[in-house]
């Protein structure tokens, strides 16, 4: 089940829970709904100098720290995928690692300003959600000392199915010369693709869609709040046929194994 509908649950836990008990109140996202502390959150960024720099960890150094605890590191946005009740999801990078910020504090004009490249500091708890490591539910400065990064994508189609594949975990990656296999509509029919992991869903929600590398078949998503159905990644895979062969970016997502947000398809045969 898909983090989006485990907040849905909550969500509907919480509308019962009030009738009871005062105060309270939780957001609704896309992609993760962890339990976390909710310790003094902001609500919007300020400019950060390097006074803090030296709190900041390294991208080795915060994959090392223990889950549940706090941590501060500073990466380059570079995609955004939501942004719901004063709180953002997401992707970051620096020149060693990805990160997910997920329900990150932040007001509407900063979302607007978090553009692909924009250097941000962030702290937060560092949370473990079925296999996906995170920072949630943080705060965040903006770091305008000059420096923009913008990841290439990093090809891991050779990792597939190893240990390895997780060291690229919240990057940008790239899957190549990937067939299209086919998925199992809700009817038990064939399909190149399917709104929601089950079929269930329409146009607009969450598309599915399986290829294989090497014999064995993996899922990837598109993330509607990452790419909506206007967006020509959706249409792509919208149209894609079994057996294609197709090349993908996008974000090295994670539940309970490899589960991709794909932000680019190519059909290349």
């Amino acid at each position: 089940m898909k983090k989006k509908v485990l907040s849905m649950l909550l969500a509907l836990t919480l509308v019962f829970a009030l009738g009871g008990c005062a105060g309270g109140g939780n957001s609704s996202n896309t992609t993760g709904d962890n339990a976390t502390a909710e310790d003094n959150k902001q609500d919007t960024a300020g400019d950060t100098s390097d006074d803090a720099s030296a709190d900041v960890m390294s991208y080795d150094e915060y994959m090392a720290a223990d889950v549940d605890t706090e941590v501060t590191v500073e990466a380059y946005v570079q995609a955004t995928q939501s942004w719901w009740e004063d709180k953002a999801t997401i992707y970051a990078q620096d020149h060693d690692g990805g990160y997910f910020f997920y329900d990150t504090a932040c007001s509407e004009e900063d979302y607007d300003k978090l553009v692909p490249g924009t250097k941000i500091r962030v702290t937060g708890y560092k949370t473990e959600w079925s296999g996906e490591v995170e920072i949630q539910e943080g705060t965040f400065e903006f770091v305008n000392d000059g420096d923009t990064y913008i990841a290439d994508p990093t090809d891991v189609t050779e990792y597939l199915g190893t240990d390895e594949i997780e060291n690229y975990q919240n990057q940008f990656v790239s899957f190549k010369g990937m067939k299209v296999e086919a998925s199992k509509d809700a009817d038990g029919n064939d399909a190149a693709f399917l709104y929601n992991y089950d079929g269930s869903g329409t146009d607009g929600d969450d598309l599915y869609f399986n290829a294989s590398y090497n014999g064995q078949t993996y899922t990837f998503t598109i993330e509607s709040y990452l790419c909506d159905s206007s967006t020509e990644v959706y249409a792509a895979v919208k149209n894609l046929q079994i057996g294609q062969t197709i090349d993908m970016e996008g974000f090295l997502y994670w539940y309970e194994g490899v589960n991709p947000h794909i932000t680019s398809v190519t059909v290349v045969q």
